[in-house]
């Protein structure tokens, strides 16, 4: 082993000392082959007979003559090697080549770059699939129980009568072509929208700050909405109601309501402090502008001030 280094070492810095080397290789196998004659011979290990010593002699020649075809073969792979070698080194030295090299040089670091953003979208695809199948078998167990109480809906509870539906879809052409005029005469009117702030949440509450809610419950805080709420439902059910229906404390309000409208409240649903007292029975003091500052925060209401007068528009 330390022979073929050496060898390829002479080889790489001069080729002519290396056929030097591989000749003298050559002679030292031969000389080895002559010395294990001898060898033989001394110890009386050499045939008898001369078909036998022939035969030996055969043997021996066709193992040189192997032995020298083997060393032959690994001597031109080595040169062929070599020059190989010598001519990659000498690549960069040509000018004409040295783009060509820095070109491949820079499209293998983006090669490389590409490689890696690859690898790390295939690692987020799998996240995806695997968030997906947790989402496709929570959804096939809701199914399966969805499928379940339809299976198993308890007795107790009330069941659509069948039996007027398909009397009303079981109707002639001519009893329903004589109800249409009648329908069409009576005017009934359908009340109008009412906006209403909806219900703060658990997990709203649980987001408020601490310095903001203070001791106030959930309850607590809810309740000022339904409050509010109702007054929005009775004060905008007098607004709805024509003017000849009302009676004198009606039409004060209505008055009222009227003139406490400005062109930032068009469209918008909103009370002052005096409906809140008018409608309900909510005490207007520091705690209600506490909960004010967290229906706020949670965008159920926005003031409006003007006119020395503070409005709170439903969101």
């Amino acid at each position: 082993m330390t022979f073929l280094i050496h060898v390829e070492f002479v080889v790489y810095h001069n080729p002519h000392i290396f056929l030097n080397c591989a000749i003298t290789n050559l002679v030292i196998s031969y000389s080895v082959c002559v010395q294990d004659y001898s060898i033989f011979k001394q110890r009386s290990l050499f045939p008898h007979s001369a078909l036998q010593k022939q035969g030996f002699i055969e043997r021996r020649r066709n193992m040189a003559s192997l032995n020298m075809e083997d060393l032959c073969s690994y001597i031109n792979t080595r040169i062929s090697t070599i020059k190989k070698t010598l001519q990659l080194r000498n690549i960069d030295q040509e000018p004409s080549l040295k783009s060509v090299l820095c070109k491949i040089g820079h499209e293998m670091s983006l090669l490389n770059e590409l490689l890696n953003r690859m690898e790390i979208e295939v690692q987020h695809q799998e996240k995806l699939k695997n968030t997906l199948k947790e989402i496709q078998e929570s959804a096939e167990r809701d199914y399966n129980e969805v499928l379940h109480l339809c299976e198993n809906i308890p007795p107790h509870l009330p069941k659509t009568n069948q039996s007027c539906t398909t009397g009303l879809f079981g109707k002639s052409e001519e009893q329903s072509n004589s109800t249409e005029p009648e329908r069409a005469k009576k005017s009934v009117k359908e009340p109008k929208f009412i906006k209403e702030a909806p219900i703060i949440t658990a997990e709203e509450f649980e987001n408020v700050p601490a310095y903001m809610r203070g001791r106030l419950t959930y309850d607590q805080i809810n309740g000022v909405i339904e409050d509010m709420n109702r007054a929005v439902i009775s004060k905008y059910k007098i607004l709805h109601q024509p003017v000849k229906s009302m009676n004198s404390a009606a039409r004060s309000l209505y008055n009222r309501f009227l003139e406490e409208e400005t062109k930032d409240t068009k469209g918008e649903f909103f009370i002052v402090e005096a409906d809140i007292k008018e409608f309900t029975q909510l005490k207007v003091d520091k705690r209600f502008y506490s909960i004010l500052n967290i229906l706020r925060h949670c965008q159920r209401v926005r003031e409006v001030r003007g006119s020395r007068l503070v409005r709170y528009v439903i969101c």
